[in-house]
C-alpha cells in the first residue's frame, strides 16, 4: 500500500496522468466534432433535397414563411441561384423576403433584388427598384452607381450624367465617369458631325489624359491622319490591336520609323523590314518566321482592376465596372484570313 502512495506522489506519475487526460479529452472532442459535423451535413442534405427540383413560387412562399431557415441562409441560396444564372428563382426569393422578412433587412434585400434584376437584363425593373431605394435613402452611393450603370446600358447618357451630381456631393471621384459618359454621349449623337466628334473627343482626352483606347479606336477608324497627328508614342502598347489592324495605306511611316515598338510591330506584320528582333516574344517569333508560315497575332483583353479576361475590347469592365482599365495581351494564332484569301484565289 505504501508503494502505491509513493508512486502516486512521484512527479513522473503525475505527468503520465496529465497526458492521459489530455488524450481522453482530445479523443472525445474529435469524435464529438465529427458527429456534430455529420449531423450538420445531414440537416443540410435534408434541406437541399427540397430543391432537387426547383420549387415553384408557391412552394418558395410556404418554405420562407415557415421560418425553418434563417433569412441570411435564404439570401445565400438566392446568391447561389444568381451565380448559376438562375435569376428567376433568385428574384422570387428576394421578393418573398421583402414581404415576410425582417423589416430591418428590407433595404439590403431590396438592393440585392435590384442588382439581380440588373444582372438578368431587366433594366427597367432594376431602375424602379433603385429609384425606390433612393426615394427613401437618397444618400446611398451603391444605388446611385447601379442607377448610373442602368442608364448607361439604356444609352440614356444624359440621365447617367445627372447621377454624377449627387455622387459628387457624396465626395465620390467622378472625373473619369464624367469624361467617359460625355464621350459616349458625343459618339452616340447622330446630329453631330464626325469632324466635331473627333475634335471634342480629343479635347476630353487631352484634358484628362485618359480614355486612350476609346478615343483613338474611333479616330483611327474615321480619320487616321488626325489620329497619327495626335498619337502619343507612350501609349502605343495600349493600342496595339488597333495599330495591327490598320490598313497599310493609312500608316504614317514617318512616325513609325521614330518608334522602335512600331518598327517591330509592322515588321512582324510584313509591311516593312526595319527590325531583326523584338523584346516582345510574339513579335520576335513573327519577325523571325518565314513569311510563308501562316501565323498572325490575336488579342485578349484583361481588366487591370479585377483581372477578368475578355475576348473583346471594352471601355468599362462588365464585371467590376471600372473604366479605362483594359490591357491588351498578345498571342500567336493561325491566320485564317490568309487561308480564306488563298482559297478564293485558287478558284480564279
Amino acid at each position: 500500500m505504501n508503494t502505491f502512495f509513493i508512486e502516486f506522489r512521484d512527479p513522473l506519475f503525475g505527468i503520465i496522468i496529465f497526458f492521459v487526460l489530455i488524450f481522453i479529452i482530445t479523443f472525445f472532442s474529435y469524435w464529438l466534432a465529427r458527429f456534430k459535423k455529420k449531423e450538420d451535413y445531414r440537416h443540410l442534405d435534408r434541406f437541399l433535397k427540397q430543391f432537387s427540383t426547383l420549387p415553384s413560387k408557391n412552394e418558395l412562399k410556404v418554405l420562407i414563411t415557415k421560418g425553418e431557415l434563417s433569412e441570411k441562409s435564404w439570401i445565400l441560396l438566392a446568391h447561389s441561384y444568381t451565380k448559376n444564372g438562375n435569376f428567376e428563382k433568385s428574384i422570387e426569393i428576394y421578393n418573398e423576403l421583402l414581404k415576410v422578412g425582417d423589416k430591418a433587412n428590407y433595404r439590403d434585400t431590396l438592393f440585392l433584388l435590384g442588382k439581380t434584376y440588373f444582372k438578368a437584363g431587366f433594366l427597367e425593373r432594376a431602375r424602379q427598384i433603385f429609384l425606390e431605394m433612393l426615394k427613401n435613402n437618397p444618400r446611398t452611393p451603391q444605388a446611385l452607381n447601379y442607377l448610373l450603370l442602368i442608364y448607361e446600358h439604356m444609352r440614356d447618357y444624359s440621365s447617367a450624367l445627372d447621377i454624377l451630381e449627387p455622387l459628387d456631393e457624396l465626395k465620390k471621384d467622378i472625373k473619369i465617369d464624367s469624361a467617359y459618359l460625355k464621350s459616349m454621349l458625343l459618339l452616340n449623337d447622330l446630329d453631330i458631325s464626325t469632324e466635331t466628334k473627333v475634335n471634342e473627343l480629343l479635347e476630353i482626352y487631352k484634358s484628362t489624359n485618359r480614355l486612350t483606347y476609346l478615343t483613338f479606336e474611333y479616330i483611327f477608324r474615321v480619320n487616321p491622319k488626325v489620329a497619327w497627328k495626335n498619337f502619343d508614342n507612350s501609349k502605343v502598347e495600349l493600342l496595339v490591336d488597333i495599330l495591327w489592324n490598320i490598313d497599310k495605306k493609312d500608316l504614317n511611316f514617318d512616325i513609325i520609323m521614330q518608334n522602335s515598338y512600331l518598327r517591330e510591330l509592322y515588321t512582324a506584320k510584313g509591311y516593312i523590314q526595319e527590325a531583326d528582333k523584338s523584346s516582345t516574344f510574339e513579335l520576335d517569333v513573327l519577325i523571325n518566321l518565314n513569311k510563308s508560315v501562316n501565323a498572325t497575332l490575336s488579342f485578349e483583353y484583361i481588366c487591370d482592376s479585377c483581372k477578368q479576361v475578355y475576348p473583346f475590347a471594352f471601355n468599362r469592365c462588365s464585371t467590376c465596372h471600372s473604366i479605362d482599365t483594359s490591357r491588351v495581351e498578345l498571342s500567336l494564332t493561325k491566320d485564317y484570313h490568309k487561308d480564306f484569301s488563298e482559297e478564293n484565289n485558287s478558284f480564279q
